[in-house]
């Protein structure tokens, strides 16, 4: 399984937050687990677009697949959120010190 540290911050962001149909499965998917036809379902999405999604979301590691019987649940995996959001900490902290830094020209 993929990890947040194993992509660019950009991709993961991407990844995670790029498209307005993969917030949706992502803000859904921090409530409960749910299978594909619960998300087909919530969001109005085909098929396809939610399985393509879930795919993004799973190599990028935000999503784990679980089967139960003859269907697969998927939920948000929280850790790897936790480490995207200490990252985004980071460059908020370095972001404070630039405000008091100057590069001089020369």
């Amino acid at each position: 399984m993929g990890s947040v540290l194993d992509a660019s911050l950009d991709g993961a962001v991407v990844k995670l937050l790029g498209d307005p149909l993969r917030v949706r499965i992502v803000r859904l998917l921090a409530t409960e687990r749910m299978c594909t036809c619960h998300l087909i379902e919530e969001t109005g999405a085909r098929q396809p677009t939610v399985s393509h999604h879930l795919r993004v979301l799973r190599e990028a590691g935000f999503v784990a697949a679980e089967p139960h019987g003859r269907f697969t649940y998927y939920r948000l995996r929280a850790s790897a959120l936790r480490e995207l959001a200490s990252v985004l900490t980071g460059l908020a902290e370095a972001a404070e010190t630039a405000e008091v830094t100057r590069r001089p020209c020369e």
